[in-house]
């Protein structure tokens, strides 16, 4: 639950500053986008592998 909801934030955080950084390609705002994404998709890649992992122990 809670690394979905980080991944969420991430995610749209990453969006956000991404377009203010796709105007100002010359500041450091491109590339904290870019690690947000990628903790975002990270963040909600562990979500999924814990909520598979949850439902097979459920099963078993």
């Amino acid at each position: 639950m809670i690394a979905r909801s980080v991944g969420i934030i991430a995610i749209a955080l990453g969006f956000v500053i991404g377009m203010y950084g796709l105007d100002h390609p010359d500041s450091p705002w491109l590339q904290t986008a870019l690690g947000l994404l990628v903790t975002g998709m990270m963040a909600q890649g562990y979500a999924l592998y814990c909520s598979i992992k949850r439902m097979q122990q459920r099963n078993s």
